[in-house]
Parts: structure tokens; C-alpha cells; sequence
């Protein structure tokens, strides 16, 4: 019986992890709200099912708000729909 019971607990385990990392972000999303509706921390919710935005908080932590970048080594972001060239570098 008792390893009906840690076996269970193993599946639920697993089931919660392959959740939070390969449901789509709608279902997760969905699974947050569904969830704090029922009196558990929104925030923490977010955070564990990777939901919270990333962006427009102002961390700092993804870049995307800065106009350029200080590094010159680092090529402007080239607009949508620019043809990009893979230069192939063959070695005989």
C-alpha cells in the first residue's frame, strides 16, 4: 500500500513539472487564474507556472527596453521580414 502511495505522489510530481514547462502559456495562464479564484497567491502562482510578465515592470533583467546596446560588438536587431544570410564556413 505503501508504495501505491509514493508512487502516486511521484506521478503527481511529475505531472505538476511536465505542466509548468510544456503546457501552453494560455492553459497555464488559465490554470493561475483558475486557481487564485480559489483563494491561492496569484503572484507565487505566476511565478512557479512561469506566467508573471516578463517585461514593462522595468527589472531590467531581458534588455528589451533599451533603445541600443552599449555593446559594439553587437549588431543592430534587423527589422521583420529582412533577408538574413548563414554564412557557411567549409573545412576541407
Amino acid at each position: 500500500m505503501w508504495q501505491q502511495i509514493i508512487v502516486g505522489l511521484i506521478v503527481a510530481a511529475a505531472l505538476v513539472h511536465a505542466s509548468t514547462k510544456y503546457l501552453p502559456a494560455a492553459w497555464r495562464r488559465r490554470i493561475v487564474y483558475t486557481l487564485a479564484q480559489r483563494g491561492m497567491n496569484e503572484d507565487k502562482l505566476a511565478k512557479f507556472f512561469k506566467v508573471q510578465d516578463s517585461c514593462g515592470s522595468g527589472c531590467g533583467s531581458c534588455g528589451s527596453c533599451d533603445s541600443g546596446s552599449s555593446d559594439p560588438s553587437v549588431p543592430p536587431p534587423s527589422p521583420p521580414g529582412a533577408r538574413r544570410v548563414i554564412k557557411l564556413h567549409v573545412q576541407r
